[in-house]
């Protein structure tokens, strides 16, 4: 996991490596709730220093965390680019081949392509980034959260 590019500019180049390291230690944690805990730590330890990186870090806290509210059996998963590199790689090298484009569209035609390959692979591929029967542990543990959080309001009628 890699720390924003905004928020590292707001760091003086000397305590960069102090804080990616620090930050680290919030996706190093065992659980959703000690990812959380943890950055609240570090933010409110930035701050001391650092209040706008507080401030950052605490308004995107929501979007630091959210690979926590999957099983941490996929969080290694979500938080490889590799898919998205590979994507990327494969646009590059089918839009070289070609050099200059007229016009956005001529470009989008090519790349859409790559997309529309790409999509379809991962729909039928048996190496999928994340299989099946992960994904079904996703989807049993939403319908379940969905029935309890249903319950209540079935009662309160």
């Amino acid at each position: 996991m890699t720390i924003s590019v905004t928020t590292l500019a707001s760091i003086p180049k000397a305590s960069r490596e102090m804080v990616a390291a620090a930050v680290r230690t919030i996706f190093a944690q065992p659980d959703a709730e000690h990812v959380r805990d943890e950055l609240d730590v570090f933010a409110t330890m930035l701050g001391r220093q650092f209040p706008k990186v507080e401030t950052m870090l605490r308004d995107a806290s929501d979007d630091i965390t959210a690979f926590a509210d999957f099983s941490p059996g996929h969080w290694k998963k979500i938080w490889s680019t590799n898919p998205l590199e590979r994507v990327n790689k494969e646009i590059k090298r089918r839009t070289d081949v070609v050099g200059v484009f007229p016009n956005p569209a001529a470009l989008l035609r090519p790349a859409g392509a790559v997309l529309i390959e790409t999509h379809y692979e991962w729909q039928v591929s048996d190496r999928r980034h994340l299989s099946e029967n992960s994904m079904a542990q996703i989807g049993a543990v939403t319908t379940d959260s969905s029935k309890e959080a249903a319950v209540p309001e079935l009662m309160a009628s």
